[in-house]
């Protein structure tokens, strides 16, 4: 019999180099490491079905010493990002693509148990419809990020666009991830509150959605909201992919609110460093202590 794992995590790995004020650096990226990485240092059992080229395998190495099983199709080239930010506005990025690893396929998720599924895609087609249908027929929990299916590239340079084929995907959906910016353009509501409620009637059960100071969840009858205590920002790239693994972790034996607050100590802890969450339970216990009690 096939493992049950808590979290399994489905993308493509993403090889990052992040441009700033602060200068250029190379990363390893991807809602599936940010996602299992944080996923497996809390203490949950976490794997990962990604498609990556095998000079990188680096990064499954990296995901096994963690305690993160890794599912990978190794393919010519991984899917390489540059993510530029111009100015000290956090949200303000604009990401080129330099390479394309390919879309998942029912085969890699066929044979791969899990509690839940997090689908973290990085650009539309990554992760299509069929894979989630596939996923949906196991009778996990569905979590999914939608800046995956709003990005498409135009002159070699992701930007967001409107989503025609959002109603089938978020039907299967039990838990939808997207940020302030996302559901703006998605709903046309600049209002955090009432976008995630437009979000919410398309039929996931709870709405995540990020912004710069934090996280708002709503179920459809009640929102709740926390806040970002980083003691200093300087990791930004994988804030959404920590928040949705780690709230959908918690959320399994937690309420909502009580699922948020983890999220939201736990995505402070990280946005104080380069890459995903490095730290342990005890830390993001210590930060929910003096803030969130």
């Amino acid at each position: 019999m096939a493992k049950l794992y808590d979290l399994v995590f489905v993308g493509n790995y993403t090889k990052d180099t992040i441009v700033s004020k602060a200068g250029s650096r190379n990363v390893h990226g991807g809602a599936v490491n940010y996602g299992a990485q944080v996923a497996a240092r809390l203490g949950f059992t976490a794997a990962v079905v990604t498609r990556l080229a095998k000079e990188d395998s680096e990064v499954v190495d990296i995901l096994e010493k963690a305690g993160v099983d890794v599912y990978p199709e190794y393919v010519p080239k991984s899917t390489t990002v540059i993510l530029e930010y111009p100015t000290d506005n956090v949200d303000h990025r604009i990401i080129h693509l330099k390479g394309y690893a390919g879309s998942i396929t029912v085969e890699q998720v066929e044979g791969v148990q899990g509690k839940i599924f997090a689908i973290g895609p990085s650009i539309r087609g990554e992760v299509p419809l069929e894979v989630i249908q596939a996923i949906k027929e196991k009778g996990a929990k569905l979590s999914l990020d939608v800046q995956g299916y709003i990005r498409v590239v135009e002159d070699g340079i992701l930007v967001n666009r409107s989503w025609p084929e959002m109603g089938a995907y978020l039907a299967l959906v039990d838990v939808l991830k997207t940020d302030a910016v996302e559901a703006a353009g998605l709903t046309g509501e600049e209002d955090i509150h009432k976008a995630a409620a437009i979000l919410h009637e398309y039929g996931p059960q709870e709405v995540v959605l990020t912004h710069r100071d934090g996280i708002l969840v709503y179920d459809g009858r009640t929102y709740y909201e926390q806040k970002f205590y980083p003691e200093e920002l300087v990791g930004r790239s994988g804030r959404g992919d920590t928040v949705i693994a780690t709230y959908m972790a918690f959320r399994e034996t937690h309420s909502p609110a009580e699922a948020l607050i983890w999220a939201a100590a736990a995505t402070s802890r990280k946005l104080e460093v380069e890459g995903p969450f490095r730290g342990n339970r005890a830390d993001v216990e210590q930060l929910i202590a003096a803030k969130y009690s």
